[in-house]
Order: structure tokens, then sequence, then C-alpha cells
């Protein structure tokens, strides 16, 4: 995802003389970014802990709802970065394409590939938040994942149809 953002934010500084807009689109994708990578310590902090409470869940046996409440805790934090990650990916996505429509064309498919690289993380952070023990079918987090991720298919797909 930050690639995805130094890209977009890459088109929009080399589109400052046309595109008035530029310089917000540099900062949406500044921000974008410093969140992704934020989120990505953020999520293999939180899954590291869910694990290591669902083993001591395991090799405890059953029976403490403290620990139990510990654990579904836990896992509830593992499955929200992931879905966080995706929200930015649609977000990302979204930019790419702003910045592909109104920013120089001379930088479309870099566009084209921060709108595809978004697509890709908000694709496989959803697959995580999908995976994750604490989201059972069903889960609106899941949906809202789904969601995103394909929002950021489409806006891919939107730029890359065209190259293709």
């Amino acid at each position: 995802m930050a690639f995805s953002a130094s890209l977009i934010g890459m088109v929009a500084r080399c589109s400052r003389d046309s595109w008035a807009e530029a310089a917000g689109v540099v900062a949406q994708a500044h921000v974008i970014g410093d969140r992704a990578v934020a989120l990505a310590h953020v999520d293999g902090h939180a899954w590291e802990e869910a694990l290591e409470a669902l083993h001591r869940a395991r090799s405890e046996g059953t029976g403490d709802a403290r620990r139990d409440f510990e654990l579904e805790q836990k896992l509830e934090r593992a499955a929200a970065a992931p879905l966080e990650i995706a929200e930015l990916g649609a977000d990302a996505a979204e930019l790419a394409a702003l910045a592909a429509e109104c920013g120089d064309g001379t930088y479309r498919a870099d566009a084209a590939a921060a709108a595809a690289l978004a697509a890709g993380g908000a694709g496989a952070a959803a697959h995580l938040v999908q995976v994750n023990l604490g989201v059972r079918p069903g889960d609106a987090r899941l949906r809202r994942a789904r969601a995103n991720a394909l929002a950021a298919r489409d806006a891919a797909d939107r730029l890359i149809a065209p190259i293709l």
C-alpha cells in the first residue's frame, strides 16, 4: 500500500503545473502511505499477541472465562488492522484513478500501477480478515473488507483495461 501511495504522490507532484488539486492529492497519498506502514506494524504485533493467547488457551484447556475473553479481544484486534488496510486500499485505488484522470497523461500508467498495487493490497487484507479466527462467515467486518477489495479492484480495472 505504501508503494501505491508513493506512486500516486509522484503522479500528482509531476502534474502540479496542469492540475490545481495536485498538492491535495500529494498530501492524501502521504497520509495513506504513512498509515499503511503503521498498520503493517500494528497488524504483525496484534497477530502475534492473538497467536500467543490462542496457544495459551489450547494448552490450558477450557473453562477460564477471563482467558477466553482476553483471547476474543486479541482476535478482534488482529482482525481490525487488515480491515483498515483493505479500506486504505480502496481509498488509494480511487485516489490513483483520480490522479490518472486529472493528472498529466504522461503518468497515467504509473497511476494505473498504483491502483493495481492498492487493489492487490486490499484483496490480501480482505483475505486476512476472512481467515482471522475472530471473524465468522457473515460478519459485517468481512463484508466491509470484501466490499473495499472489490471497490479497489474496480478502480484498478478501469485504469488497466484501456492499457490492455
